[in-house]
């Protein structure tokens, strides 16, 4: 399973963070409310530990307040130079509503 970020390859959707690897990395946080809808992005960012970041993230209540039906997350893994440039890019490009810096 994958999706398309940007121009970015990311491994997901998933519903639970079971799939994901405790890797360095970019996390998006993507809702939608039916299986018709394309996924919005609701939240970008980065961590040395993905798995570990999405399971613990202190944003949790702002990503249950869109209100979506279903909330997802997908991850794209990398080294800590690329991923901070790569969530800076992505969050210019997509600008989501939790998480703002």
């Amino acid at each position: 399973m994958g999706i398309q970020i940007g121009s970015y390859n990311f491994e997901g959707p998933y519903t639970s963070t079971s799939n994901l690897r405790n890797s360095s990395g970019v996390y998006s946080i993507l809702g939608r409310n039916s299986e018709a809808e394309t996924w919005k992005v609701v939240d970008i960012g980065e961590s040395q530990e993905v798995k570990e970041r999405i399971e613990n993230h202190d944003r949790k209540p702002c990503w249950q307040r869109r209100g979506y039906r279903t909330i997802t997350v997908a991850a794209h893994y990398t080294s800590a130079a690329q991923r901070m440039r790569i969530e800076k890019e992505l969050r210019a490009k997509f600008d989501p509503p939790c998480g703002k810096r």
